[in-house]
């Protein structure tokens, strides 16, 4: 018979040997990664490329809030599966900025779930017991040419209103490590935005992410999709392609002047290629996306 793979004190271990939870940019490895020598994930599992490092999703509500994550232009680096503290540490700016790296400390998840009153996770296995080590589902580092640095952290959940009281207790210490470190978190959820604007996002994400084209590209999509403003998504591409010579070539111009803002997409118009092009204000595009809108499901 078949069994599970479980978490154990053993298993963890073993992760903090080979270094998981640390780097950054291309260097980092997720706490929890996909494959045969992991736990299994609930729900469907997926690699996504970005910026030279094979990004571990554990389902598709993490793979949605990645790429909403991708469309913010003052994104720098993604780490996903991010491995919290248990002791107090250093901020996690720290890995990008030696400013942080001083004497602070911050106070890990066993003092804030003591703070807090709430036990802190376990886990068992093999006779022995120990703390479980907590994660968030994305760390965003932000910054802009003349700006400091900044975080932004981001759990998904699949639902908000049927959470039990124990997921919210987690979820309480998630945040307060976060807060005690001055950085805004999120509870992503599918209430948060619409499912129309997240199946849009996924069917231009193989394009959106692809190799880049060149800004002056971006600009001939944006005349060329203005232009055929009412028309199917299908005709706006095939014009496109024709500018360009090359329909994949076509597809990546579009989805990455919408990603990048600079063609505002009504994404609410869902994946379907007969649907006709509308487009919104920079104000309309913005409020679509949860992350670039700060809009959480924690009440």
């Amino acid at each position: 018979m078949r069994t599970t793979k479980r978490f154990t004190p053993t298993l963890l271990a073993r992760y903090m040997k080979e270094g998981r939870g640390t780097g950054t940019y291309q260097d980092y490895i997720p706490w929890h990664r996909v494959g045969r020598s992991d736990p299994a994930s609930q729900g469907r599992s997926h690699l996504m490329m970005w910026r030279g490092r094979q990004r571990e999703l554990l389902s598709d509500g993490e793979w949605v809030a990645i790429l909403f994550s991708t469309m913010l232009p003052e994104l720098l680096d993604v780490r996903e599966q991010f491995k919290l503290s248990l002791e107090a540490s250093a901020h996690e700016l720290a890995s990008y900025d030696v400013r942080f790296g001083g004497y602070k400390t911050y106070p890990g998840t066993f003092e804030i779930a003591k703070q807090l009153g709430i036990k802190h996770p376990m886990v068992h296995g093999g006779g022995v017991s120990d703390f479980w080590t907590m994660t968030t589902d994305q760390l965003l580092l932000l910054g802009e040419a003349g700006s400091d640095l900044n975080l932004l952290a981001i759990a998904r959940k699949p639902n908000s209103t049927v959470l039990s009281k124990r997921d919210r207790q987690k979820l309480l210490i998630e945040k307060e490590y976060w807060s005690a470190r001055g950085v805004s978190w999120l509870l992503l959820t599918p209430d948060v935005f619409e499912e129309s604007v997240g199946l849009t996002i996924r069917r231009g994400a193989p394009w959106a992410l692809g190799d880049p084209v060149d800004p002056k590209v971006i600009s001939t999509a944006v005349d060329v999709v203005d232009s055929a403003l009412g028309h199917t998504l299908t005709y706006a591409i095939r014009q496109l392609g024709l500018e360009l010579g090359d329909d994949d070539f076509a597809q990546r111009a579009f989805w990455q002047a919408v990603w990048s803002g600079t063609l505002p997409l009504d994404l609410r118009r869902g994946w379907r290629p007969h649907v006709p092009v509308s487009l919104l204000t920079q104000a309309e595009f913005a409020s679509l996306n949860p992350v670039r809108s700060r809009r959480s499901a924690w009440n």
